[in-house]
């Protein structure tokens, strides 16, 4: 067996086991101190963000809830305000509506008052009118009756003023006048 049959081809060279164990420390020591710190530095970072962000994203969803429910709560105060305001409406309306129903009964009295006087007033002038023809007719008549002339204004005035008094009073009949009339008209 030869040189390298001494060897126990399980155990490491002592040198290169020893060199192997100095570079392991080093590199430990390296990674230990300047590695794990940088990234437990970097994940405490990242849980941070990650926590401050469910925070954040909470706090979101709590304001997104309270501006939802003052939305909701806007919404009902003004369909509350809009039927409010409907039903004055409603009110003014109705109101408004009496009013023209009475002014328009309150014109339409005026007009019925004025039509009376008018028709009241163009009675009257009929009247007077028809007094005066019926006077001069009465006269004509009368004159040709007694024979002499009755157009003396003041006396026919009077005669047919009287007539018509005693005609409106009830005392003179106008069957009565016709038929005294035709006694003597006979004879």
């Amino acid at each position: 067996m030869g040189a390298g049959e001494d060897a126990v081809p399980i155990l490491p060279y002592l040198p290169e086991f020893i060199f192997g164990l100095i570079a392991f420390g080093i590199l430990y020591f390296f990674v230990a101190k300047k590695i794990v710190p940088t990234l437990e530095r970097v994940y405490a970072e990242r849980t941070d963000a990650i926590e401050g962000g469910m925070q954040a994203a909470e706090k979101a969803q709590a304001e997104a809830a309270a501006a939802k429910k003052q939305y909701e709560d806007q919404l009902s105060e003004a369909r509350a305000e809009a039927a409010r305001i409907r039903e004055h409406a409603k009110e003014q309306g109705a109101q408004i509506i009496a009013e023209m129903r009475e002014q328009a009964n309150v014109e339409a009295t005026r007009i019925t008052e004025t039509a009376h006087k008018q028709v009241e007033a163009e009675r009257q002038q009929a009247m007077v009118q028809l007094r005066g023809e019926v006077g001069q007719i009465s006269t004509d008549l009368a004159s040709k009756i007694v024979g002499e002339s009755l157009h003396d204004e003041t006396r026919q005035r009077g005669i047919v003023d009287r007539f018509l008094a005693e005609l409106e009073a009830g005392t003179i009949q106008p069957a009565k006048l016709g038929a005294g009339h035709g006694t003597e008209q006979g004879r």
